[in-house]
């Protein structure tokens, strides 16, 4: 009997340090639902069409135990070679939220800017135009709050 436990117990084990590359980091905004990093929207789309593009599937790569979806292989490529030159700031939670009040909230991948070549996403496009007007003064303001926040998230807390 306690053989039979003890080799559950190391198959159990076993199954769970195996499959922890496959869950998400929880820094990562993935929506409420989903699983995939922005929604689904190509991150190097910002930047090289000036605009949100919905990715696919089809050329999706896992980047911190999360899916990212690009619109093509090239954007596939390019990302893969720089993932943190292309991939949101804050974890692709709402800028304005982390900055104003140090919480981390949803976003809708077309309310977004890109701002000395980083790209930043919010909740709704006035926020986002609010974010790109007083990025001055709340940049520092978020980059202060954003250890405690993704320490948080790392542990499962969310705010």
């Amino acid at each position: 009997m306690k053989k039979t436990i003890l080799s559950t117990a190391v198959c159990v084990a076993t199954l769970m340090l195996g499959s922890a590359p496959a869950l998400a980091d929880n820094t990562v905004n993935t929506g409420y639902f989903g699983g995939v990093a922005i929604m689904g929207y190509d991150p190097v789309a910002y930047f090289t069409d000036s605009k949100p593009v919905q990715g696919s599937e089809e050329f999706s790569y896992d980047w911190l135990g999360t899916p990212w979806y690009f619109a093509s292989r090239e954007h596939r490529e390019l990302f893969k070679s720089e993932p943190v030159k292309y991939a949101p700031q804050f974890g692709g939670y709402c800028a304005g939220e982390v900055s104003g009040n140090g919480i981390t909230i949803n976003i809708d991948p077309e309310a977004w800017r890109i701002i000395d070549g980083k790209l930043y996403l919010s909740y709704n496009k006035p926020t986002a135009a609010e974010w790109e007007a007083y990025a001055s003064v709340d940049l520092p303001k978020a980059e202060a709050y954003w250890p405690k926040l993704e320490a948080n998230l790392e542990k499962g807390k969310y705010y």
